[in-house]
């Protein structure tokens, strides 16, 4: 099982992401899975990982998903 981070430590392990734009990115929908515990939210490291993992890239001319 994949360890759950609140909304600030989500930003803060994503490096650069306000914790408004998490919560924007939420009611939006499509962007990185979140869980919801009661009125806590939570962000399971894996989900993080994978979002890091798809915004690699190795050239500023690659084309990839604006989130």
């Amino acid at each position: 099982m994949s360890k759950l981070l609140s909304e600030l430590q989500a930003s803060e392990y994503l490096g650069s992401i306000p914790p408004k734009t998490l919560a924007r990115w939420r009611l939006e929908g499509g962007h990185i899975p979140y869980v919801k515990c009661g009125k806590a939210v939570r962000y399971r490291q894996c989900d993080l990982d994978a979002y890091i993992e798809a915004n690699v890239r190795t050239s500023t001319s690659e084309k990839g998903a604006a989130q």
